[in-house]
């Protein structure tokens, strides 16, 4: 009898600790909900008092929730990407005209790279032919072997916002790696120390020690 009634007792405090377990993992979910709405709220609160819920989002109104792309591709180079409260929006607006009247296309097809999230980095097919700057990088766009390369431009957001498809040749893709071993663009996704290994000549096969 004494054994059977351990046994009951082992299996009420199971219980209760049961239950105790999932009361609190109730309270931990609650919590989490109500900061993040509390959050929320703080930052519809700390934007003007002009930003009424009908004002398109941009860089002034960030968490309006209606964005207007078309208004940004009516008035010539009228923006830039600061105007903005995310890539996702910028990048809207590129596919909104290919023509890019406010130049935020920074290569491949991608507006802003730069900006927070969220962000949509499927290229746009762009309509009007990029022209090459005489102080623009080697890049996929600026392909001449004899242009400057600079490692640093394609380092310069730190934030996976250059492709493969950027670099002109897999031995530049190698250079911003060499650079910064870190890898923020992700170029050596395998991690082996080569870059983008699918890229055209000239080659770089020297591994860079990660």
């Amino acid at each position: 009898m004494a054994v059977k009634s351990r046994l009951s007792r082992s299996r009420a405090i199971g219980r209760v600790a049961l239950v105790l377990a999932v009361a609190a993992v109730a309270l931990v979910a609650v919590v989490l909900v109500r900061g993040g709405s509390d959050s929320a709220a703080q930052g519809r609160n700390s934007q003007p008092e002009w930003c009424t819920p009908g004002t398109p989002r941009s860089a002034l109104c960030p968490y309006n929730e209606v964005f207007v792309a078309k208004e940004y591709v009516t008035h010539g180079k009228a923006f830039e990407c600061g105007n903005f409260a995310s890539q996702a929006d910028a990048q809207a607006v590129l596919r909104a005209d290919p023509g890019d009247p406010n130049r935020l296309d920074e290569g491949g097809g991608v507006a802003c790279r730069g900006l927070a999230a969220p962000r949509d980095t499927e290229p746009v097919l762009r309509t009007r032919k990029f022209t090459c700057g005489p102080g623009d990088t080697r890049s996929a766009l600026c392909p001449q072997p004899k242009r400057a390369f600079d490692a640093r431009w394609f380092l310069r957001y730190g934030n996976d916002a250059y492709d493969c498809s950027d670099l002109a040749s897999q031995a530049d893709a190698q250079a911003v790696l060499r650079f910064e071993p870190g890898d923020p663009n992700r170029l050596d996704e395998d991690a082996n120390g080569i870059a983008c290994p699918d890229l055209p000549g000239p080659k770089d096969d020297k591994p860079v020690r990660r």
